[in-house]
């Protein structure tokens, strides 16, 4: 019987390897273990994607169900967010399509003429600072008012800590598109914030 470490809180080891093979044997516990760790990831990376709750416990459970259809897929050589994250973004883009919302499904080459890109600073970016604050319900509404490619690019990159390559395989662009959109997204999120301020 294949074994797989548990933590006390009942998260599942993040070994990739041991992930690839609780997936291809498709052990019940080991899979309820994985939805527990990673359903609120899920869930929060589908209501800052859409702007909206209505349909997210759908597409939180059919991306569970892919999870498990294409489970033998995963090869546990890479990390297991950006597999994840890419069965979920393709779901929401089918959503998007079908629902005819904005979609963040955008030919790279309109973007390559918008990529003269700037250093980002190594100071804390507004969406850093904010996120360690009590302003975490006004970042929360201003990323709501970014363009969803933005909106997706900060939170792939701030919220789950993916790298650049990883985000780059999830969108399915290259690495200077996606650097593009987070120093993009942080200038419209910086814009979003200061305009809040200033009206408070």
């Amino acid at each position: 019987m294949f074994e797989y470490e548990m933590t006390l809180a009942g998260t599942v080891n993040t070994d990739t390897q041991d992930i690839a093979r609780g997936l291809r044997l498709r052990d019940v516990d080991f899979l309820r273990a994985l939805v527990g760790q990673y359903q609120y990831r899920l869930v929060r990376y589908f209501i800052y994607l859409l702007g909206k709750r209505d349909p997210v416990d759908d597409l939180v459970q059919e991306t569970w169900l892919r999870v498990l259809e294409r489970g033998r897929s995963y090869d546990g050589r890479s990390r297991f967010e950006p597999w994840l994250f890419t069965i979920a973004r393709n779901l929401a883009i089918d959503h998007m399509r079908k629902k005819r919302m904005s979609s963040i499904d955008v030919d790279e080459s309109l973007e390559q003429e918008l990529e003269a890109l700037t250093p980002v600073s190594n100071a804390p970016s507004p969406f850093e600072q904010a996120a360690r604050t009590e302003d975490a319900q006004r970042l929360a509404h201003s990323l709501q008012m970014l363009e969803p490619i933005y909106r997706e690019a900060l939170v792939l990159r701030f919220q789950e800590d993916l790298s650049l390559q990883e985000m780059a395989a999830v969108i399915g662009a290259s690495v200077s598109t996606v650097s593009s959109r987070i120093y993009r997204g942080l200038a419209a999120l910086r814009a979003q914030l200061d305009g809040g301020a200033h009206a408070n």
